[in-house]
C-alpha cells in the first residue's frame, strides 16, 4: 500500500523592529503545527548575520525598519534564499516587494487567518516536486475566485479579471463576462488573488498585469480602457514593470 510521505516542519525567522508586532507573529507561529521558529529579530542586521549560517525555509519580514529596510535586507539573503512573506503597515510597497519576488504580502494589523494562508501557499510552495517539475507552476488559466454579489457567490475567473474599482464600500471588478458589484474591500480582494500578478496604481484602481496594454506618465490602459496611476502609487508601480523588463 501506497504511504503519504511526512513533511517536515518549515522553518522560520521573524524580523521586525517593533514589538508588539515580533511577538504577535511569534505567537502565530506557534500556533501552527508545521512551523519551527528558529529566531526572531528587531535589528535587520542581527538577522543577516544569523541567517548566514542558520538557514530557514521562511522569513516573515517586516518592510520599514531603520537603518537597513526589509527589501535591502532580502536582498542580502544567503543562496539559497528562503522564501519571503512580507509584514507591513505600508500598502504602497506592496509592488516592489513581488518583484524581489515575495511569496506573499501581509498588511498591518495581520489577521490569525491570513497569516495561516500565508504558510499554507508557502507550505504547498516548498512541498517536494519530481523530476522536471517545478515548486512554482507557471500561471494557471483556471485559477478562480468566488466573490459575493447580492445573496450569491459568483465564480470569476483570475485570468479575466481586468481590474477593479473602488466605490466607497463596494468594488466594481471589470471582467471578460461584464462588470460585477461586491461588498469587498481592495484589502479583501488582493487577499484572495495570487500573489505578483495584480498591482494598485491608485487608491481606487488595481489592474492586471495581464491584461495592462501600455504605460503612459500618468496613465495606463487597460484592455482598452485608460485609468489614471496614483502619485503616491507610481513610483512602486513603474519599479515593478521596469523589473520585469516592461519599461
Amino acid at each position: 500500500m501506497e504511504t503519504t510521505p511526512i513533511r517536515r516542519p518549515l522553518t522560520c525567522a521573524i524580523v521586525d523592529d517593533e514589538p508588539l508586532a515580533l511577538n504577535v507573529l511569534a505567537e502565530y507561529c506557534a500556533q501552527v503545527p508545521f512551523l519551527a521558529l528558529k529566531g526572531q529579530f528587531r535589528e535587520a542586521l542581527a538577522a543577516v548575520e544569523f541567517l548566514q549560517d542558520n538557514p530557514v525555509d521562511i522569513v516573515f519580514l517586516d518592510i520599514h525598519m531603520p537603518r537597513l529596510t526589509g527589501l535591502q535586507l532580502a536582498r542580502l539573503l544567503p543562496v539559497p534564499a528562503p522564501r519571503i512573506i512580507f509584514t507591513t503597515a505600508h500598502a504602497e510597497y506592496a509592488a516592489e516587494s513581488y518583484d524581489l519576488p515575495a511569496l506573499d504580502y501581509l498588511l498591518k494589523p495581520i489577521r490569525f487567518e491570513r497569516f495561516v494562508l500565508a504558510t499554507h501557499r508557502a507550505r504547498a510552495a516548498l512541498a517536494p516536486v519530481g523530476a522536471g517539475a517545478t515548486a512554482e507552476p507557471a500561471e494557471n488559466l483556471n485559477d478562480a475566485l468566488f466573490v459575493r454579489q447580492d445573496n450569491r457567490l459568483r465564480r470569476v475567473l483570475v485570468a479575466d479579471l481586468y481590474y477593479a474599482e473602488g466605490q466607497k464600500e463596494y468594488l466594481m471588478l471589470y471582467t471578460a463576462a461584464g462588470k460585477l458589484l461586491t461588498l469587498q474591500s481592495f484589502r479583501g480582494l488582493e487577499e484572495l488573488l495570487p500573489p505578483g500578478r495584480f498591482v494598485r496604481i491608485h487608491k481606487s484602481y488595481l489592474i492586471s498585469l495581464r491584461h495592462l496594454e501600455f504605460v503612459e506618465r500618468t496613465r495606463v490602459q487597460v484592455h482598452g480602457t485608460s485609468l489614471p496611476i496614483g502619485e503616491t502609487y507610481r513610483e512602486a508601480f513603474l519599479e515593478h514593470l521596469r523589473y520585469h523588463g516592461r519599461v
